[in-house]
């Protein structure tokens, strides 16, 4: 990790000098204050605004932009693109070690601003409105899987625990979902608050239940099941309107 890895990651990072400058994550920052550079193999940064090392290098971990004491904390297991109802990007979730999710989208300079983008949308946007019937997964990694096996399938960013949003269900509307949970407690309340959601709104919808010694979620599942056992399960559900 170098400092310019550290300042691309930052609001209005851009090469001064020897260094780089950008917005510091400390505080509320609309002109940027943070200098970085590298020297002897260190990374050194500094707030002009008045900012404590220790609040600089807490809010650069929070954002995982700064190494924890011997190990790798830009290592990146994953990234999901978020695009919209074009196919135009809007932002990302980066999945890095310990199943820490955090959420980018680009800023003007080539860089990334590691917040919450204000626009949320269903991953997978553009599939979802083109397909009559669509999965609804919990996460991108199973939303991917299915995919693989030749179904549209969708999330939203943020785990369990995310809100869903009117947005979500108004681009479901008319088409028939399959909701499947995670079987954990987290899981399966998340599948029904959406299915609340959606009653009324889809043409059709199903609660499948993917069960198995070892199975936590559809990945899980597809290791020893194919696409067919999934549709004869699907054509032997009950269906909610």
């Amino acid at each position: 990790m170098s400092a310019a890895d550290i300042a691309k990651g930052l609001q209005k990072a851009r090469k001064s000098g020897g260094g780089w400058v950008a917005c510091c994550p400390a505080h509320d920052d609309g002109n940027p204050s943070l200098s970085l550079r590298d020297a002897d193999g260190k990374i050194l940064v500094h707030c002009h605004a008045g900012c404590d090392q220790d609040a600089i290098v807490g809010a650069l971990k929070g954002l995982g932009l700064w190494p924890e004491r011997g190990e790798q904390a830009e290592t990146i297991e994953a990234i999901y693109d978020y695009t919209d109802e074009h196919g135009e990007l809007l932002y990302q979730i980066v999945r890095k070690p310990g199943k820490k999710f955090l959420q980018r989208y680009p800023d003007e300079t080539g860089g990334w601003i590691w917040k919450k983008h204000p626009r949320q949308v269903l991953y997978h946007l553009r599939e979802v409105l083109e397909s009559p019937i669509v999965f609804v997964v919990e996460g991108e990694k199973d939303a991917e899987k299915l995919r693989e096996h030749g179904f549209v399938a969708t999330t939203n960013a943020g785990g369990a625990k995310a809100p869903w949003l009117q947005e979500f269900t108004a681009a479901l509307a008319g088409r028939e979902v399959i909701l499947i949970p995670d079987n954990d407690g987290p899981g399966r309340q998340r599948v029904l608050r959406i299915a609340r959601a959606l009653t009324g709104k889809v043409a059709r919808l199903i609660i499948l239940t993917l069960e198995g010694h070892g199975v936590r979620d559809v990945s899980d599942w597809f290791r020893d099941h194919s696409e067919v056992e999934l549709i004869s399960m699907l054509d032997g559900e009950e269906v909610t309107r």
